[in-house]
């Protein structure tokens, strides 16, 4: 690694780096080979609700809201996102049209060029399939890629199990936990930071696609090189 030091006083500094803001994120759609990943709009709600409903523990470590009595407390909500620069929400959408999930980019910082992914709502149709994993990829890709940001963070409750393995499996790098960050429904979370950087993100998107190609699966479409694996994540 180099060492950068200040002309006139010879103390050790960061690298430079190129001052130009990043973009805000926009209504686009993201296609991938398994699905998009797309503006949410409240035509969604309803294919939303039918598979989020009866799944409270989808909302269990959401620090405001979830889960809902019914789908009109529902749509709400989502029509309540839609206005919303930060965060911003985009649906995500099967070959077959209907919309099972939802992420958005948040914490929103143009200048330092840093983005986070959060209001992650994977559904039981969305979880452990290609696609819950093409989502991240493609809106990681977007992040980098077209919007120019270099740092992108993924945060989630200290507790959250299935957050804290996501975020490694997908490529983030753990970085520690923020003590008492948030008051969450009225208790103290304890939040898990994780990033990926503009410098690490070749690697990752390979293993993305790597992972995601058709022929990493087997005719009953069972994965055969762990995405794990080829983030190098242990256990």
């Amino acid at each position: 690694m180099s060492e950068y030091r200040d002309p006139i006083t010879g103390q050790l500094i960061g690298a430079p780096v190129d001052t130009t803001p990043a973009q805000l994120p926009g209504p686009v759609t993201l296609q991938g080979r398994y699905g998009r990943v797309e503006r949410l709009k409240v035509e969604h709600a309803d294919a939303l609700w039918d598979v989020v409903k009866d799944h409270d523990p989808i909302w269990t470590y959401m620090s405001r809201y979830g889960p809902f009595a019914d789908k009109a407390e529902f749509s709400v909500w989502v029509a309540s996102r839609l206005p919303l620069a930060d965060p911003y929400s985009y649906a995500i959408v099967d070959r077959d049209g209907r919309a099972i999930g939802i992420l958005a980019m948040m914490e929103i910082r143009p200048d330092m060029r840093v983005i986070e992914v959060g209001h992650v709502v994977y559904s039981p149709a969305l979880q452990r399939t290609p696609l819950g994993t093409e989502a991240q990829y493609l809106l990681a890709r977007y992040a980098f890629e077209t919007l120019g940001y270099r740092r992108y963070e993924w945060k989630c409750h200290s507790y959250n199990e299935a957050s804290r393995r996501a975020a490694l499996r997908y490529g983030f790098i753990y970085e520690g936990i923020l003590r008492q960050l948030v008051i969450a429904k009225g208790r103290n979370r304890d939040t898990a930071m994780f990033s990926m950087l503009d410098s690490e993100w070749p690697l990752r998107k390979a293993n993305f696609e790597r992972w995601l190609a058709p022929e990493n699966f087997t005719a009953d479409g069972k994965q055969i090189l762990s995405l794990r694996e080829l983030n190098g994540v242990k256990g």
